[in-house]
C-alpha cells in the first residue's frame, strides 16, 4: 500500500510598503481610489509579497530571488496573510524548481516594479504549488495605476525604481536548503 503524500500549507506574505499613504492619497493623484476588494495592504498600491511554504519566505526582488525566516525581513511581519491550501511538492523539489526560475525567469536584472516583480514572482510560484493564482486585486493594480493620466507621468520614474526588501537571503540551491 503506498504512503499518502504529505500536505504543505502555503501562504501569500502581503506588505503595504507605504504603510497605508498610498491608499490616502490615491484618490487624490490617481482620480480614483486603490481601495479594492482584498486586505488593505494588497489594495494600497505598494504591495510587496512573498510565498511561505517548507517554513521559510520566497520573495523576487532587483537581487533575485530570496529567501529567510517567515517575517524576517527588515518589513517585519505581514500586513495580511491569504491562505492559498496545500501542496503535495516536496521541499527538495520546491528548490530546484526555484533554482531554475532563479537561472530563468526571476534572475535580478529581469525585475520591473510593474511588469516583473515580486506579484509576478509569487503568483508563478503559487500556481507551480497550488495550481491556483494569487488574488487579482494584488495582480491587477500595477495596470489600474499606469492606466491613469498621473500613472502614465510617473512611469518614467517609476520604471527606474528597483525593490529588495533587505534581510532576507539571495536564494541559491545551496543556502536554501535549511
Amino acid at each position: 500500500m503506498e504512503e499518502p503524500l504529505a500536505l504543505h500549507p502555503v501562504k501569500l506574505y502581503v506588505y503595504d510598503l507605504s504603510k497605508g499613504m498610498a491608499r490616502r492619497l490615491s484618490p487624490l493623484m490617481l482620480g480614483k481610489s486603490t481601495a479594492g476588494p482584498g486586505p488593505p495592504a494588497a489594495a494600497s498600491g505598494d504591495s510587496h509579497t512573498s510565498i511561505i511554504v517548507h517554513k521559510d519566505e520566497f520573495f523576487y526582488g532587483s537581487g533575485g530571488i530570496s529567501s529567510c525566516a517567515p517575517g524576517g525581513t527588515l518589513l517585519g511581519p505581514p500586513d495580511s496573510v491569504v491562505d492559498l491550501g496545500n501542496t503535495e511538492v516536496t521541499e527538495e523539489i520546491f528548490l530546484e524548481y526555484l533554482s531554475s526560475l532563479g537561472e530563468s525567469m526571476f534572475r535580478g536584472e529581469s525585475y520591473n516594479l510593474f511588469e516583473h516583480n515580486c506579484n509576478t514572482f509569487s503568483n508563478e510560484v503559487a500556481q507551480f504549488l497550488t495550481g491556483r493564482k494569487i488574488p487579482s486585486y494584488i495582480t491587477d493594480l500595477p495596470a489600474e495605476v499606469l492606466a491613469t493620466p498621473f500613472g502614465q507621468a510617473l512611469r518614467p520614474l517609476l520604471d527606474s525604481i528597483q525593490i529588495q526588501p533587505p534581510g532576507g537571503n539571495t536564494f541559491s540551491r545551496h543556502n536554501g536548503q535549511s
